[in-house]
Parts: C-alpha cells; sequence; structure tokens
C-alpha cells in the first residue's frame, strides 16, 4: 500500500493488518492497482488464517474424531449383539 497508494509505512501497516483481522480497512484505496492489490491481499490473509488453525487444531480434531468412530464402532456393536 506504501507504493500503490503512497501511504507512510505505518498506515499501509495498519491498513493491511485491519483486512488480515477481517475489520476492514479504515479507507477505501484509491487507485485500482491499490484495491487489486488489497483485495488479493484479503484473500491471501484469511486462507493463511484456516490454514494456520488448521496446522494448529488439526491433531486435536483428529484425535476428537477417532475417537468418536471408535466410540460409534462399539455401540453399533452392542446393537448387533442386542438384535441377535
Amino acid at each position: 500500500m506504501h507504493q500503490f497508494e503512497g501511504m507512510s509505512y505505518l498506515d499501509a501497516f495498519y491498513f493491511m493488518s485491519m483486512i488480515a483481522t477481517a475489520q476492514g480497512p479504515a479507507a477505501t484505496p484509491a487507485t485500482r492497482a491499490g484495491k487489486l492489490f488489497a483485495s488479493l491481499m484479503a484473500f491471501v490473509s484469511v486462507g493463511i488464517g484456516v490454514a494456520s488453525l488448521g496446522f494448529l487444531f488439526g491433531p486435536f480434531f483428529g484425535q476428537l474424531w477417532r475417537i468418536g468412530i471408535e466410540r460409534f464402532e462399539e455401540e453399533r456393536e452392542l446393537l448387533r449383539r442386542h438384535e441377535r
């Protein structure tokens, strides 16, 4: 944003941090290049955030999924025994 919109480095950092945290920018970019860059960075930053959460919490949710499947199979086996 410093190059495209002529913002100071601090203002450009603030602008991009507002986009990355999905709060929305404080001001609308004036140039086409600035608008395109801001849009691209919004998609990239959201994707990085989702990927980071998946990386951090993926093993935990995988473990929960495995426990859930094991319990489901135990219940299914109990029902099969009960039907006989």
